[in-house]
């Protein structure tokens, strides 16, 4: 525990000479907490909060602890999509494992039309973006024909792996839905995060919600924010630091 304390220490105080509490604010910055392979070793409990969260943007999408449900930030609110699709405005004092936030300043709007399946409307935006080479933040709203979604019961200690996970998640499907859709876009050379692109959405009225499985498309406006840094935020505690195997592979 001395070796652990003198180790804490130091990274506290390399933070600060860093400049490191400055991306607090910044804009065209990702912030992503902890890495989705520390879930997958079981470390599914973190010490940020949702109000910490929102000190690194106003727009995100993530898990809680004990990956009970589903996290979206959209227009500096956050909310807390459960087991059930019910989604709910997460309070400040909620933590998250595992979270990526920027502040939204789209630098592109398009509209989008009569899309037939997530694979298409993945590709769509791809023939969009500048480059494949920087990370992107993108909000859809409009109309959806049709939304699957997953989401996790709250786990226990000790946590399941990933795979483990999936078998135990909830699918649900929506109709006919206005919605708002937020995701990120990893880089294909980034080995913290799952590269391509993650959506969660919620429904416009804010009571349902869901991490995107698949969808059909009506009619919608696209908005593009290019991101071209990244601030990796990661745990600091005995567990994340005596945690082995860490490096990134397929999950999903």
């Amino acid at each position: 525990m001395k070796r652990l304390s003198q180790l804490l220490i130091t990274i506290f105080f390399l933070a600060i000479i860093s400049g490191g509490s400055n991306v607090q604010g910044a804009q065209d910055v990702l912030f992503q907490r902890s890495l989705l392979n520390a879930l997958d070793k079981g470390l599914a409990e973190g010490e940020m909060t949702i109000k910490d969260l929102k000190q690194h943007g106003d727009f995100g999408l993530g898990t809680f602890n004990a990956i009970d449900g589903e996290l979206i930030g959209v227009d500096g609110n956050f909310y807390h999509m459960g087991v059930d699709g019910a989604a709910q405005p997460a309070d400040d004092s909620m933590k998250t494992p595992y979270a990526f936030a920027t502040f939204f300043e789209p630098d592109k709007r398009v509209s989008l039309e009569k899309i037939e399946s997530y694979a298409q409307l993945k590709k769509q935006l791809d023939n969009l973006l500048p480059t494949k080479n920087i990370f992107y933040a993108i909000k859809i709203k409009g109309t959806f024909k049709y939304i699957k979604t997953r989401s996790f019961i709250k786990f226990k200690r000790p946590y399941p792996n990933l795979k483990d996970m999936f078998k135990n998640q909830t699918l649900s499907e929506f109709r006919n839905v206005q919605c708002i859709v937020v995701g990120i876009r990893c880089p294909s050379f980034v080995t913290t995060s799952p590269p391509g692109y993650h959506f969660h959405f919620i429904t416009e009225d804010k009571k349902s919600g869901g991490h995107v499985l698949e969808c059909h498309l009506e009619k919608a406006v696209a908005e593009i924010d290019y991101t071209p840094s990244y601030y990796l935020d990661l745990p600091v505690s005995e567990e994340f630091f005596r945690a082995k195997g860490l490096e990134y592979n397929s999950l999903q």
